[in-house]
């Protein structure tokens, strides 16, 4: 093996001695100060800034939101109050889907929507991995639901991060037509 093969493959393969040998360089970093550092990190960082936060209030018991979205019959029926089935829009013909596990899956919106509940905390908290079926393969976005009870009725903490850059605005739009409205409907 020539030198640079060798240096090459030690390079790939750090030892506990370059460790050691490398962490007067980190402290040293420090003396660089923060904007060195930052640098250097967002070569290998990525952010986007794009995230959607909402906090709509309910007229009903963190229950029954809770089963509202969590149950196939009842989120049905949220489903055909939404702006998306009021406009005609093609959805496609898949009827909602909604496990109630952990772990498990929905489709809603004719299965323009699909994703994995990631957390199911009965009548607190619903995360799932969320996605439209038109973004690129695999790619999933994280939406989160806590349930706040407010008086005698809830509030939703809503969180939406990592969807694609772009898509804020029409999702935010989404899920107060989709969503929120159609959901204030059924609840009463």
């Amino acid at each position: 093996m020539d030198e640079r093969n060798e240096r090459s493959a030690r390079q790939q393969h750090l030892t506990r001695r370059d460790v050691i040998r490398g962490f007067p360089v980190a402290f040293g970093g420090l003396a660089l100060g923060p904007t060195a550092l930052r640098a250097a990190a967002q070569q290998e960082i990525f952010r986007t800034a794009e995230s959607i936060h909402l906090e709509p209030v309910f007229k009903a018991s963190r229950q029954r939101v809770y089963d509202a979205l969590t149950e196939t019959q009842q989120f049905d029926k949220v489903v055909q109050l939404s702006a998306a089935v009021k406009s005609g829009m093609a959805l496609g013909n898949a009827p909602t889907e909604i496990s109630r596990v952990e772990g498990g899956a929905f489709k809603l919106f004719g299965a323009h929507i699909v994703g994995r509940h990631v957390e199911l905390v009965p009548n607190e908290r619903i995360v799932q991995a969320w996605r439209v079926i038109d973004w690129p393969t695999g790619v999933y976005s994280i939406v989160r639901f806590e349930l706040v009870e407010q008086g005698p009725g809830t509030q939703i903490v809503f969180d939406h991060n990592g969807f694609p850059k772009g898509q804020a605005e029409h999702l935010a739009e989404g899920w107060k037509s989709n969503y929120w409205e159609p959901l204030r409907q059924f609840l009463g």
